[in-house]
């Protein structure tokens, strides 16, 4: 892309390159890869009272059906992006693709709850190995306006997906039973790897050796990641203070510690040092962590308010959440239309102003809530401000990456995405676990207050830092920016 020249402080309109444009066929394989990979976040989270009563799952084990798979997902990325560069993109993708839909069968046979975190754990890993490979597949095809156009719409399946599962997973729990929320990525992941194996380009790759995969890295990072998410889960059962929470939490900095040393001495590190000073990329993700936290969250949280207090059913709360994801689409195409006119920076940071007063007006919500009056415009306003942060974050956070290094920063990026929806479970329910057990009327009253508030806090934090640190010029013209 073109480097577009500022006057006075306004970026000038440029030019498209003009040449042949590349068909949308490999965009829509990486798509129907990627909201398989994003449902499963979240598809989960209205089928879990049936799930726990079918595996007799104790309250507390509930939560590691989604958190097994987004320890695993968000550990295993930059290994996966680092796998993606090293061998061919086509193959990566395809084998991740294939591993995930063939997990997600094994989750629907699970007999036990043992059997099904361990099925969701490989679909965790399955997944650290198509997304990077999908979205560097879509950033080293595309090019221009085409290329925006597909980041863009990366971001909205992004935080729609998420918002979209909550609706499938109530409707196929009701019409069917909860193993079908696992059967269906079968039919579909199977489609796509027949359609990508036709559209996607075959590559020529040379075998790297053993050691440019950085093993002792990927082992270090992942285990620090896994120990973290694991550690913040079991907060809501044993405290923040508790003696296993702190260990815990001391465990993964030392692992986390180790794997930076790890990174200074290895001559071919998993992540390079140098990347870290990109900072369009860094700060992204940083806003990428933040918001994908409050999305999923807030998901969690105002799934138990509808079930446990205003007495929803599954299929019910599934499509309380519809008009929430319609907010979100319709705040990716605000956002879109914005970029021509806007910086990236104060894009997301009014998206991530308005999710903060959308947490609030949802905090105030009562123990006789109506959906329409106390619910539906919090939830709206949230997820319009969702949708906004999405699309200049994916944009921006990209710009600039060579091929060569496409993959490990795909990889950097979505792990801000899954180890910020971990994190965000993590850490609202614990906040809202300190007002009363959430399993109870009253405390999900209180919880789902008091985790709003909490969400409405780090908005605002967020929202100073994207507005701080996120690039000051308009997507096209922060597109020339290259890595050295």
């Amino acid at each position: 892309m073109s480097h577009a020249p500022a006057h006075h402080g306004q970026p000038v309109e440029h030019q498209e390159d003009e040449g042949p444009r590349t068909s949308w066929a490999l965009l829509g394989v990486a798509l129907a890869a990627q909201i398989l990979v994003v449902l499963d976040i979240s598809v989960v989270n209205t089928a879990l009272p049936t799930i726990g009563r079918s595996l007799h799952l104790a309250g507390g084990d509930l939560q590691w059906l989604v958190t097994a798979y987004l320890m695993m997902s968000g550990g295993g990325l930059l290994l996966g992006g680092r796998i993606s560069d090293l061998l061919s993109r086509r193959g990566v993708f395809l084998t991740g693709l294939g591993l995930f839909t063939a997990a997600s069968l094994v989750s629907g046979f699970a007999e036990t709850g043992t059997q099904l975190v361990v099925a969701r754990a490989i679909q965790g890993l399955s997944a650290a190995l198509l997304t990077p490979s999908a979205l560097s597949l879509i950033t080293t095809t595309y090019a221009g306006a085409q290329r925006r156009a597909a980041l863009a719409l990366w971001g909205a399946v992004g935080s729609l997906g998420v918002a979209a599962g909550v609706l499938v997973g109530g409707a196929i729990t009701t019409w069917s039973s909860w193993q079908f929320i696992f059967w269906v990525n079968g039919p579909v992941g199977l489609v796509a790897l027949v359609v990508g194996r036709r559209v996607i380009a075959r590559e020529t790759s040379t075998r790297p050796a053993r050691s440019a995969f950085d093993i002792p890295g990927a082992v270090t990072v992942i285990a620090g990641l896994a120990t973290l998410v694991y550690t913040l889960g079991d907060t809501a059962t044993h405290g923040w203070w508790s003696v296993r929470t702190l260990v815990g939490m001391s465990v993964s900095a030392v692992l986390l510690a180790a794997f930076l040393t790890v990174e200074q001495r290895a001559a071919r590190p998993l992540f390079p040092p140098h990347v870290w000073k990109l900072r369009s990329l860094v700060s992204g993700t940083a806003v990428m962590l933040g918001v994908t936290g409050i999305l999923v969250g807030t998901v969690f949280l105002a799934s138990i308010f509808m079930q446990t207090v205003l007495g929803f059913s599954a299929m019910r709360t599934g499509v309380a959440f519809l008009p929430f994801a319609l907010a979100i689409t319709v705040g990716t195409v605000v956002a879109r239309h914005l970029l021509a006119h806007v910086t990236p920076r104060v894009i997301a940071a009014a998206g991530l102003l308005l999710v903060a007063g959308a947490a609030v007006l949802l905090s105030t919500a009562p123990a006789d809530a109506h959906y329409a009056a106390d619910l539906l415009p919090g939830l709206m306003g949230l997820g319009l401000g969702v949708g906004m942060v999405f699309v200049p974050v994916s944009v921006t956070s990209m710009a600039g990456i060579p091929d060569s290094h496409a993959g490990v920063a795909s990889g950097f990026l979505m792990t801000g995405h899954e180890i910020g929806a971990a994190l965000g479970v993590a850490v609202l329910s614990a906040v809202a676990s300190t007002a009363g057990s959430l399993a109870t009327h009253d405390g999900a009253v209180h919880g789902f207050s008091r985790g709003l508030v909490g969400a409405a806090v780090i908005a605002g934090v967020v929202a100073v830092f994207a507005l701080v640190r996120m690039p000051a010029t308009r997507a096209a013209a922060g597109a020339g920016m290259h890595l050295h």
